[in-house]
């Protein structure tokens, strides 16, 4: 019985730093805001935060619940009508009201990691709309995080962007793992192992 808890130990101690990175995944849904954008950049205010699922371990969470806002770089290629690439930096902010269970604050800051891509979509009938997708990385709470979030606008008509347009919806979606510190795991680790020595110089005595 013995050998079989020192075997268990041993197993523990080696296993517990590739067990010990906590992650998790938050989908957040945005809904209107206006989208303004010259060759400077595209940036996103008033947007309403519609729902979050995964927050905290949670479920799925509706209702008014905070502001989704970003801004992106500066136009690297294409042009503001007929679609491009925006340069990464900017931000991305989603702050919470405190309504129905969510923080009231800064939910999650981060900024663009790359390109972030412009595209124009045209309907069978003529109309056009535009979708933003870009790669970001920031932190939620103390969790380093990165995700990749899509906005599309509304429907533009027969007309092209032409400097502001409102968003229809958004989905951001955030990967977020807490790494423990060095020192913790380390003490943690060699505390298993001494008390495995220990149980070894007992079955050593019998």
């Amino acid at each position: 019985m013995l050998g079989r808890k020192l075997s268990f130990i041993l197993a523990l101690a080696w296993l517990l730093p590739g067990l010990a990175f906590a992650s998790s995944d938050v989908s957040l849904v945005n809904s209107g805001g206006t989208l303004t954008g010259t060759n400077a950049g595209l940036s996103l205010n008033g947007s309403t935060l519609a729902s979050v699922s995964g927050l905290n371990g949670g479920g799925l969470i509706t209702g008014n619940l905070g502001t989704v806002s970003f801004s992106t770089g500066n136009l690297l290629s294409g042009s503001l009508q007929m679609g491009g690439t925006f340069g990464g930096g900017g931000s991305f902010s989603v702050v919470g009201n405190g309504s129905n269970g969510i923080p009231n604050g800064t939910i999650f800051s981060g900024t663009f990691t790359g390109p972030v891509t412009w595209a124009l979509n045209t309907l069978a009938n003529g109309t056009h709309s535009y979708t933003l997708t870009g790669a970001m990385s920031g932190s939620m709470g103390s969790l380093t995080t990165n995700g990749v979030t899509v906005q599309l606008t509304v429907n533009t008509g027969k007309g092209f962007f032409n400097g502001s347009t409102a968003i229809s919806s958004g989905d951001t979606s955030i990967s977020a793992t807490a790494v423990p510190e060095a020192g913790t795991l380390y003490l943690f680790s060699t505390g298993l192992i001494s008390f495995a020595g220990l149980v070894r110089h007992k079955l050593r005595s019998r």
